[in-house]
């Protein structure tokens, strides 16, 4: 009995493994987004993937760029899948940068491709 009980044990174990690894993402990966604002007022960016529904930070919140100063941001992200980052002034997202705020608008250069490593320095202009 202590030997079928071990079996089944073991075969529950090895099943939720295999579950487990068919969840997994993909290949995951990072790139690192790098912005300087020259804005004269604050600003916030997000980043969006245009491959799937994910955002940076995400859940309704963006990062603040409230200096001049050049800021790093590596996200967790799938191998391949090009990412967008989303600027605007803070309380005024009429006024924006790259695809701007919810990854309304299309731009010409302001995405990266995960995997690939650090991208230029997007300057934000006024």
């Amino acid at each position: 009995m202590a030997k079928n009980l071990l079996a089944g044990f073991l075969g529950l174990i090895a099943f939720m493994a295999s579950s487990l690894a068919l969840s997994a993402p993909a290949s995951a990966d990072t790139v690192t987004f790098r912005v300087q604002s020259l804005y004269q007022y604050k600003v916030q960016i997000e980043f969006y993937s245009q491959a799937r529904d994910a955002a940076w930070p995400g859940n309704g919140n963006a990062y603040n760029l409230d200096d001049y100063d050049t800021h790093a941001f590596t996200l967790e992200c799938v191998t391949g899948e090009q990412i967008c980052y989303g600027a605007w002034v803070t309380g005024d997202d009429s006024q924006y940068w790259g695809v701007g705020n919810n990854n309304q608008y299309s731009c010409d250069s302001c995405c990266l491709v995960c995997g690939k490593g650090e991208g230029p320095v997007f300057t934000l202009n006024p």
